[in-house]
């Protein structure tokens, strides 16, 4: 049975989403199920997935680990753009998912990974789930992704994230002019209530706060529509679509966090976001990568006249 005391910073987050965390390989349905099973005390007696947790909480679990096989698939797409015998840099395509889910097993960009890399099968955190996957793009984000090849270059990757030592580049497409053309966003994310998507921190929020800063630069204008550079200085969950929208300025195609008044754009089938560059430093080597706009995003921009 694993012990874990709850810390101030996981104070009122939900039981269920707290154990996700603790149990990658198992899906946030299979950890409630467990949870209604009884297989999970907060101090010693029985609770609901809901129960939201408080500082010094003792939770008990009897969830067994789950070994999973990743299924090969040499049919998942994507660009190479360099690769040596520690790590690959990849060009992700909008609408493939990264790592394996209950509902997508086979078809995520990990199950193609697998088929040309199979040596990152042992590497990471939790290599039965996520092999060599250091950080991540949401399902609809096009762009750049940096792959370990080795447990080593994994933990060094690892903590040049933690330490905020990886600088990554995104463009966006987002709605309207902003007033200011570059600046610097600060506003700390949580989860909205119905835990589906985040939210800008308040007086309110319920889960747990966590700081939230981006960069930001317009790089060019058009009538209705803004090319946005932007440089994540945090990692959170949705962070850029989330600050973009805050502003008033949500990013084309994004349905989730588009405002109330936000003209739907028929013809784009995802949001507009792309991890355009990556830079580096690993070994003593200094590496930059860059990975170009997919035909989506250029041909939405020639349309919008801005090119």
């Amino acid at each position: 049975m694993k012990k874990i005391i709850i810390t101030k910073n996981n104070s009122g987050e939900r039981t269920d989403r707290f154990l996700v965390r603790e149990f990658f390989s198992y899906t946030r349905g299979e950890i409630s199920r467990n949870i209604k099973s009884g297989n999970v005390l907060v101090n010693g007696k029985e609770t609901k997935p809901s129960h939201a947790l408080k500082e010094n909480d003792v939770v008990e679990i009897n969830i067994p680990e789950k070994t999973v096989g990743i299924i090969v698939n040499k049919n998942v797409k994507f660009e190479i753009i360099f690769e040596n015998e520690n790590f690959v840099v990849i060009d992700k395509p909008a609408g493939v998912q990264v790592h394996p889910s209950e509902k997508n097993e086979a078809d995520t960009l990990v199950n193609g990974l697998l088929y040309k890399f199979p040596e990152i099968g042992t590497v990471g955190d939790e290599p039965q789930n996520r092999p060599g996957i250091v950080h991540r793009l949401d399902k609809d984000t096009s762009g750049i992704m940096l792959i370990a090849r080795n447990q080593k270059t994994f933990l060094e990757l690892k903590e040049k994230f933690k330490n905020h030592e990886i600088q990554k580049t995104y463009w966006a497409l987002v709605h309207g002019k902003l007033e200011n053309k570059k600046g610097i966003i600060d506003k700390s994310l949580a989860r909205a209530r119905n835990y589906k998507k985040q939210t800008i921190a308040n007086a309110k929020t319920q889960t747990t706060i966590r700081s939230a800063i981006t960069e930001y630069e317009v790089l060019k204008e058009g009538e209705e529509y803004s090319l946005i550079e932007l440089k994540p200085k945090t990692g959170r969950t949705h962070q850029i679509r989330i600050h973009m929208s805050s502003l008033g300025h949500p990013i084309v195609g994004d349905e989730k966090y588009k405002l109330r008044n936000t003209k739907t754009e028929e013809s784009v089938v995802r949001h507009l976001l792309h991890a355009k560059k990556i830079k580096f430093s690993l070994n003593g080597k200094n590496f930059e990568f860059e990975a170009s706009l997919p035909d989506d995003f250029s041909k939405f921009l020639a349309e919008a006249k801005i090119i």
